[in-house]
């Protein structure tokens, strides 16, 4: 293989770690989410100037990511794991922080993540990256490939129907960078 242009490290190297935890999140397995986006790099390696000649490389990628783990999930004839991996990821990290709400942390998040699971595609992506996996609205934007208006909306639209389907009061809005 020829020697790939800097531009291509940059972009690998700004996306590498958001698209694993991503896989991961939906394929529920930390080596096979590294094994899949490895291949999607590699086609994106062996494609890169055609990924150049597109309007929008970064929605381009992002797109390629999405089939990718969709059909790894095809392939094992299953549903992806965002509830069950989420719910881990969110219990750990709320454990550690306060031991005293270890149950109500388990029981809030058992209901919220299936209502995210729930959502159209463009919103559950954006709920997955900004409160699951902790990006900000820019970084959101940059790896999904749109702009911070476009997941400030989508995020507040997703927001509205979980509120409503978890009839619980709506939030702060997602201009909130925590």
């Amino acid at each position: 293989m020829p020697q790939l242009p800097k531009a291509f490290w940059a972009f690998h190297d700004q996306y590498y770690k958001p698209y694993r935890r991503y896989a991961h999140v939906h394929l529920g397995d930390e080596h096979a989410a590294g094994e899949l986006v490895h291949q999607v790099f590699m086609h994106l390696a062996l494609n890169w100037a055609h990924l150049m000649e597109e309007a929008n490389p970064a929605a381009s990628a992002w797109a390629l990511l999405k089939e990718s783990v969709a059909q790894e999930l095809d392939l094992q004839g299953r549903q992806h794991a965002m509830t069950e991996t989420a719910v881990l990821q969110h219990v750990t990290r709320s454990v550690l922080e306060s031991s005293r709400q270890e149950f109500a942390v388990i029981e809030s998040a058992l209901g919220l993540y299936p209502a995210i699971a729930r959502l159209p595609e463009r919103q559950f992506d954006v709920m997955v990256l900004r409160y699951v996996l902790g990006f900000s609205t820019d970084t959101t934007a940059r790896i999904m490939g749109v702009t911070d208006a476009t997941v400030r909306s989508h995020c507040h639209l997703a927001r509205r129907k979980i509120a409503r389907d978890l009839d619980i009061p709506l939030g702060a809005d997602c201009d909130d960078e925590e």
